[in-house]
């Protein structure tokens, strides 16, 4: 079994793909994105002020996060025994995400946490930093991307399918914003990780996605043999 990351900007699919390559390899899927997403509601909910580290440090010594499979074969975010995929999808959260994770006391909390979910191996790990910062001795790393009015595009149909309010000019003014700040921050900037593969999929299909990267991942394997 082998380690593999997926980074890439948001709305490029990768969180998508990620899913199907670790259900198709038969591999542990964990979205990096979604645990910060998390954090993110918790401040909100508790009405913490993010410059306040030790309220925020209270807070992450406090939390349990768990990824649970579903009846239907999907996975959930469980914070404290609580489903959360839902609640951390909004919008709202998606405003605050970059902020949140910009905060060297909570990377380094959910840094730990990720890089624990790993040791086993047979893990395909999604997010902004997975193989620059989380695993970067992961044996395949991908770095995903596409223009960003095709990702909104998609992201916008992803909310509108799961019933989320949505509006494109929002969702597209969002993505940029993210995009600047995530490859701008200080801690554990958004790029492509030394040795990663670029995977463009402006122009691909979903399943020609997961197909690039499950071959990619077959043939590490038959390397490491």
């Amino acid at each position: 079994m082998i380690n593999i990351t997926i980074d890439g900007h948001s709305g490029s699919g990768k969180s998508s793909t990620a899913k199907k390559v670790a259900a198709a390899l038969d591999y542990t899927y964990i979205d990096t994105g979604a645990m910060y997403r998390a954090i993110t509601l918790l401040v909100g909910r508790h009405k913490i002020n993010p410059e306040n580290l030790e309220a925020l440090k209270a807070l992450l010594d406090e939390t349990a996060i768990k990824f649970q499979k579903m009846q239907d074969g999907s996975k959930h975010l469980f914070v404290n025994g609580e489903d959360v995929e839902m609640d951390i999808r909004t919008q709202e959260v998606a405003d605050q995400v970059s902020e949140i994770s910009r905060i060297p006391l909570v990377r380094e909390h959910l840094v730990m946490w990720q890089r624990e979910m790993a040791k086993g191996k047979g893990v395909v790990m999604e997010g902004r930093d997975a193989g620059t910062v989380i695993l970067p001795e992961a044996d395949l790393k991908v770095f995903m991307t596409a223009d960003l009015q095709e990702r909104a595009r998609r992201r916008y149909e992803q909310m509108s399918e799961k019933g989320i309010p949505a509006d494109l000019d929002e969702i597209t003014a969002n993505l940029s914003h993210r995009d600047k700040l995530d490859s701008t921050r200080d801690i554990a900037p958004l790029k492509k990780a030394d040795g990663a593969v670029e995977v463009d999929t402006t122009h691909m299909s979903f399943e020609d996605q997961v197909d690039a990267i499950v071959t990619l991942a077959k043939q590490k394997m038959a390397l490491t043999r």
